[in-house]
């Protein structure tokens, strides 16, 4: 038998616990000094590997998260004006079914995050999937105006956890495929918002706003029983110190694949202390970045649902006032909840026109945003998004406002998706999920905020109303060019030191996993 204990060329001693694992006591911290030629990182496995028929079905789950996401949201605006005319709401407390779903995702991104960058990215999902499944089903049971917001607040707090699906997907996935893939992925939240308006069309004339919603969170439920197939990702099992499962993950993957694993050992770093909402601002830069992220959340949640909710809001009030120039100032301006409009076919229809819009609206982005980067793609689209929302000033029909609303749409759909392909790009490993958790979090402040704007204000004063989501989206466009990291064609990086040096701080450990079989 060797001796357990050997020498490094560099004067290190290095313990061997076994055939395939190799733990070293790391005094210099340069990760340059331990990397050889018979060793290879997450990073370099996953490149590797390349994308294959693992990632295809990873796809086709992640998809079908993102897609029960969107209808348990896109429910929102059309479950609102019927029960406003069932149970006799004023517009504030119907702007409140809306909030209290947007509160507790806000209550909850956050912890979601640290729960998956302490605990795996698959435990978390599977969580926050079976929790929002529950309680949809059970808010299709309330009875009042009381507990339907306190169900939905408690799906707002399961929903806050679904985006960390693309925390997981993107950390399977190699750098020339990230972008495109996370917005193809965003394709199914187009079809769920479609979806839910079609099922909408059928149910709500005949069964009624409870089977809508009960209907509404099956695709939860295949997505839990689903979540058995998704493995955990090797990068996170290697900053948690399991070498050995990230070694039989990326295996799994290249066999599925049937591409070759690299050759050497495959390099682990622990790391103790993750998913600390503190370490966001761990250096300036990664500091800053955070910040302007947060800016450009806010906005993209504000303005997107906010825009959601004001479509059916203009159909309600335009058919209120009984012609075609919309002018909120010549219409009644009372508040009686006695009086309402529910929404009609045509009204399904037209709506079902604008949420179309999210197809161009992926297509576009998806097309400039590997030509232009993603800090200008996401200004574009913002922009865009500020110039069709001023146009809606103008008085004009239903169906050039419609045209408006369709092309708002597919902007701010858009820099929304650029936002996702963005945040889990510029973030490390290490605090991947509590970042894009983070963003979420303030993301839904600003979804909180836009129903008082987009249901209340907007009877009000439609110009004060339709001005603000234009002048705070063209705030966020100048953040996007702020940004100070572009992430086109960038690796992922594991820490917020993780440079060209490699270089790791006391809180790592390092060990060797062979994959030589």
């Amino acid at each position: 038998m060797q001796d357990s204990n050997k020498t490094s060329n560099s004067g290190e001693t290095v313990q061997d616990t076994g055939p395939d694992i190799r733990s070293r006591n790391v005094n210099n911290y340069s990760y340059l000094n331990h990397v050889t030629e018979d060793t290879f990182t997450v990073e370099e496995a996953v490149e590797a590997i390349g994308f294959g028929k693992f990632q295809w079905k990873l796809s086709l789950l992640t998809g079908c998260a993102w897609m029960a996401d969107a209808m348990e949201l896109m429910i929102l605006s059309i479950i609102s004006p019927q029960l406003k005319c069932d149970w006799r709401l004023y517009a504030w407390e119907e702007a409140l079914i809306t909030t209290v779903v947007f509160v507790g995702m806000m209550l909850s991104s956050s912890l979601w995050g640290n729960i998956c960058d302490r605990y795996g990215r698959r435990t978390g999902l599977i969580l926050c999937v079976v929790w929002t499944f529950y309680m949809g089903l059970l808010s299709s049971f309330s009875p009042t105006l009381v507990w339907i917001l306190l169900l939905r607040g408690l799906v707002g707090f399961g929903v806050g956890g679904v985006p960390q699906s693309v925390t997981l997907y993107a950390e399977f996935l190699p750098v020339k495929s990230r972008a495109t893939c996370i917005m193809l992925i965003e394709i199914f939240w187009a079809v769920g918002t479609c979806l839910e308006v079609l099922l909408a069309i059928i149910v709500m004339p005949t069964l009624g706003w409870r089977w809508l919603l009960g209907f509404s969170s099956l695709p939860l439920l295949l997505f839990s029983l689903a979540c058995k197939w998704i493995p955990e990702s090797p990068r996170y099992n290697v900053l948690s110190g399991k070498p050995e499962k990230a070694y039989e993950t990326l295996k799994r993957i290249a066999l599925e694949n049937k591409t070759a694993m690299p050759m050497g050992k495959l390099i682990c770093c622990k790391q103790e202390n993750r998913g600390r909402l503190q370490d966001l601002f761990e250096t300036k830069q990664i500091g800053k970045t955070t910040v302007l992220l947060w800016i450009i959340w806010f906005n993209c949640a504000f303005a997107y649902y906010g825009l959601v909710l004001m479509t059916t809001e203009l159909f309600q009030v335009q058919a209120s006032a009984g012609t075609e120039c919309f002018t909120v100032s010549s219409n009644t301006t009372n508040d009686c909840n006695m009086v309402c409009k529910t929404l009609t076919q045509k009204d399904y229809v037209d709506l079902l026109w604008t949420t179309i819009a999210e197809f161009p609206g992926v297509i576009i982005t998806l097309a400039i945003i590997e030509f232009l980067g993603r800090k200008k793609t996401m200004a574009v689209d913002l922009l865009g998004f500020t110039v069709f929302c001023f146009l809606l000033l103008i008085c004009t029909s239903r169906s050039v406002m419609i045209a408006f609303l369709f092309s708002a749409r597919a902007f701010i759909s858009g820099a929304f998706q650029a936002a996702y392909v963005y945040t889990p790009e510029v973030y490390p490993t290490n605090v991947r999920a509590i970042g894009l958790g983070s963003c979420s979090g303030v993301a839904r402040l600003g979804a909180i905020i836009t129903p008082f704007v987009a249901q209340v204000m907007l009877r009000s004063s439609e110009p004060m109303a339709v001005s603000i989501y234009g002048i705070v989206s063209f705030l966020a466009g100048i953040a996007c060019l702020l940004l100070p990291i572009e992430t086109k064609g960038r690796s992922m990086q594991e820490t917020a030191k993780d440079k060209s040096t490699q270089q790791l701080d006391g809180n790592f450990s390092m060990s060797e996993v062979n994959s030589t079989e």
